[in-house]
């Protein structure tokens, strides 16, 4: 919810034409209707002189037809921006799966007998089903990761590479279907040539993307280069003093670092960016990465905030031993999850758990220098004990009209709370952020919610990969002194 304010109920979205969840079930309905209507003509045996061949080819086309549908879900989204079209390209795809299963099961049980021996003899003698069985094993890994559960397993980006896989299977269908028929060629053709024309569109698009992203990545750098004053080091090696400690919630803390001779930081950063400390924990040195959760317009000091980790060494460590006038050896700063998108009318920030600290530091400094754009902060936490920073953003969202907090639940079901619960999802977004256009999305959070929300955004909702940033460092490998 709002910090300031309970959330009214969420209205529709703008622009939606069709509910997702209608929509899915209307493509499932209307895929099921070949299947039905096949099995009640061979109940009552009006399928022709040749039944399973009349079988065999009905469910091969249907399959091909839904296959080709699905592969035109993308362009179309892009070139009429009704991205609601992305909730029925599943649907599609595991439907014209089906009907391929269904293709090669009529023509094994039926046309060669149940014999797998007679099966792969055929497949092995006709050109046609080298390719048809070509494309039905290719599309068992892409029906098998079709859930939320395999994308957030295999990582977005794995995922997508995985289901590029759809255009040879689909080129590999019309070549089947091409050999198969002989003479009349005209239906492959006319298939040919819509899949030629996505495989067309998709390169140029490709291109085109790639040129956006080499103008963002100049626009962040040029602005990077903008924000960094150039009267401190970029990086620097040393030793900086710890002068308050702040108990945020039960286990997560703030460390407020300065130089041990008082004066300005020695050396700049971003909002975003992370500090190594190199800290020696029973005679062992350990280095350990953390984010600055302070605004860069603070030049006396920076801040980390780190939740105690009961395998961590490093967090225990801090928790536990470190003490305010305790001095860390520090080299900083080091990161590219940075605010750079000075001339955008609006951004995104999507935090899980302790994820925040970033986008804290970008909220901080967008705020700080009275950024004109509208800032949208979506923050999913497990119980309202795991709040962090809880009054500072309803401090913030009450002063700057621009800066836009909800929060969202995932668990702690007995506690009163009029805000929104569970996963951060696209009808919270669709109520949330009126106008997802050109912007940065920046993303933090544990990596199975980074990769579902770079899905939603990108693959639903219709956003530039380029657009959406997401946290992804290491810590320093740990060594003995």
């Amino acid at each position: 919810m709002s910090i300031t304010e309970a959330p009214t109920a969420a209205a529709a979205a703008p622009g939606r034409l069709v509910d997702p969840r209608f929509a899915k079930r209307l493509v499932l309905i209307n895929g099921a209707v070949p299947a039905a209507l096949l099995a009640w003509d061979a109940a009552h045996h009006q399928l022709g002189a040749n039944e399973v061949n009349f079988a065999i080819r009905t469910t091969g086309m249907v399959g091909l037809v839904l296959l080709v549908l699905s592969l035109l879900v993308t362009p179309l989204r892009r070139l009429t921006g009704w991205n609601q079209l992305i909730a029925i390209r599943r649907n599609l795809g595991v439907l014209g799966f089906s009907y391929l299963v269904m293709h090669f099961t009529i023509f094994w049980i039926f046309d060669r007998e149940g014999s797998v021996t007679s099966t792969l003899h055929e497949i092995v003698m006709r050109e046609y089903l080298w390719f048809g069985t070509a494309a039905l094993l290719l599309l068992i890994p892409l029906a098998a990761t079709s859930t939320d559960r395999m994308v957030a397993r295999l990582g977005a980006g794995r995922w997508k590479l995985l289901h590029r896989l759809a255009y040879p299977i689909a080129i590999a269908g019309v070549v089947h279907y091409y050999l198969l028929v002989k003479s009349d060629v005209r239906q492959p053709f006319a298939f040919a040539v819509v899949v030629g024309g996505l495989l067309a569109y998709r390169v140029v698009r490709h291109y085109l993307d790639l040129r956006g992203e080499v103008r963002t990545a100049r626009a962040r750098l040029a602005g990077a280069r903008a924000l960094t004053p150039q009267r401190r080091r970029k990086f620097w090696s040393g030793e900086l003093e710890v002068a308050r400690i702040f108990g945020e919630t039960r286990d997560v803390k703030t460390f407020r670092l300065v130089a041990p001779g008082g004066g300005p930081l020695p050396f700049d950063h971003l909002a975003g960016q992370y500090l190594n400390l190199a800290l020696v924990i029973d005679g062992a040195r350990v280095n350990r990465s953390y984010t600055i959760a302070s605004s860069p317009t603070r030049a006396d000091y920076c801040e980390i905030t780190v939740k105690r980790a009961a395998e961590g060494r490093g967090s225990r460590h801090l928790h536990d031993a470190v003490r305010e006038g305790s001095v860390l050896r520090v080299s900083a700063p080091a990161g590219r999850f940075v605010f750079a998108h000075e001339q955008a009318k609006r951004c995104v920030l999507v935090a899980g758990g302790v994820g925040i600290t970033p986008l804290m530091a970008t909220v901080r400094s967008l705020t700080d220098r009275c950024w004109p754009g509208e800032i949208y902060l979506l923050f999913s936490i497990r119980t309202l004990a795991d709040f962090i920073f809880r009054e500072e953003l309803a401090h913030l969202e009450a002063r700057f009209p621009n800066l836009h907090v909800r929060v969202t639940l995932t668990g702690d079901p007995e506690t009163p709370w009029d805000g929104p619960r569970g996963q951060i999802s696209r009808a919270m977004i669709d109520s949330f952020v009126p106008d997802l256009g050109r912007g940065p999305i920046l993303l933090c959070g544990p990596d199975a919610m980074m990769a579902a929300m770079r899905r939603l955004f990108v693959d639903e909702l219709g956003v530039p990969d380029a657009e959406v940033l997401q946290e992804a460092f290491v810590s320093p490998p740990s060594t003995v002194s």
